[in-house]
C-alpha cells in the first residue's frame, strides 16, 4: 500500500533522514521506533507531505504522491494524526470531528462514520458540545484519532499518541488502535513506547540518526538482544 524509497530529507544543512526505505502492505500494523532525534516524526512529516523531500520517492498505492500537497495525499486516504493531539481547542468536540470530514461529501457516510467513533470513543460522545481545548490529555488524543477516523482514512499515520499519558490510558489507546486495524484500516505508528508498540505490530523498523538499522517482525524485534537493550528496558 506504501512504499518510502530512498528518502532524504534535509533541516538546513543537517541531513535529517539518510535514504529511509521501507514498505507497509494492506491491513498491516507497521511501527518505527527511536529515540528523540533518529528521524521518526520527520519520516511522518513528509510522507504526509507536510516536509519538503530532497530525494527518494514515495508510492501510495502505486501512485507517486512525492511532490503532491497535504490536502491531496488526504483526499487519497492517507491521514495523519499528529504528534502532540494538535486539536482546535476552541471548537467542541463535534466541530472537531466535522472538520475531519471537511474534504468529503457522502453525508450519510460521514453521520455513519460519527456514530462509529463515538462508538470507540464513548466519552466523546458525552462532551461531543464541549470545547477540546477543556478536555483532558487522554481524551484530547481520543478526538484526534476520531478526527483523523472521520476522513475515512484507508492508511492511517500515528504519531506519539501515547506520549503523555497515564499508563491506564496507554493501555486504553493501543487496544482502540488495535479496534481500527482489525477494521480493516491499515496503519503506521510512530511511538516511543517500543514494547507497546511492537506488542501490537505486525513488522517494525528501528531508526537510528536518520537511517533504518534494523525491519523484522514484532514477536522477532521483541526478542533481538540489542533492541531489548536499546529500547525495552533491559
Amino acid at each position: 500500500m506504501l512504499a518510502v524509497k530512498d528518502l532524504v530529507v534535509y533541516y538546513g544543512t543537517i541531513m535529517a533522514l539518510k535514504g529511509v526505505s521501507f514498505e507497509v502492505n494492506k491491513g498491516e500494523i507497521i511501527c518505527l521506533i527511536g529515540a528523540n532525534g533518529a528521524g521518526k516524526t520527520t519520516t511522518m512529516h513528509s510522507i504526509s507531505g507536510i516536509k519538503k523531500k530532497a530525494g527518494g520517492q514515495i508510492l501510495f498505492d502505486g501512485k507517486d504522491i512525492t511532490r503532491s500537497s497535504p490536502d491531496k495525499i488526504v483526499q487519497a486516504g492517507l491521514v495523519q494524526v499528529p504528534e502532540g493531539r494538535r486539536v482546535f481547542a476552541n471548537m467542541t468536540v463535534k466541530e472537531n470531528l466535522e472538520m475531519g470530514a471537511y474534504t468529503r461529501s457522502d453525508t450519510a457516510l460521514v453521520k455513519q462514520d460519527m456514530e462509529m467513533v463515538y462508538g470507540i470513543f464513548p466519552r466523546l460522545k458525552e462532551r461531543f458540545h464541549q470545547h477540546a481545548g477543556t478536555l483532558s490529555g487522554g481524551e484530547q488524543q481520543m478526538l484526534a484519532i476520531g478526527r483523523a477516523l472521520m476522513s475515512a482514512p484507508r492508511l492511517l499515520l500515528l504519531d506519539e499518541p501515547s506520549m503523555g499519558l497515564a499508563p491506564i490510558l496507554v493501555d486504553e489507546i493501543f487496544s482502540v488502535i488495535r479496534r481500527i486495524s482489525e477494521g480493516g484500516t491499515t496503519i503506521l505508528l510512530v511511538e516511543q513506547n517500543a514494547y507497546k508498540a511492537l506488542e501490537i505490530a505486525d513488522r517494525g523498523c528501528i531508526l537510528e540518526t536518520g537511517a533504518i538499522k534494523k525491519s523484522g517482525g514484532g514477536a522477532a524485534l521483541m526478542k533481538d538482544r540489542a533492541v531489548v537493550e536499546a529500547y525495552l528496558g533491559g
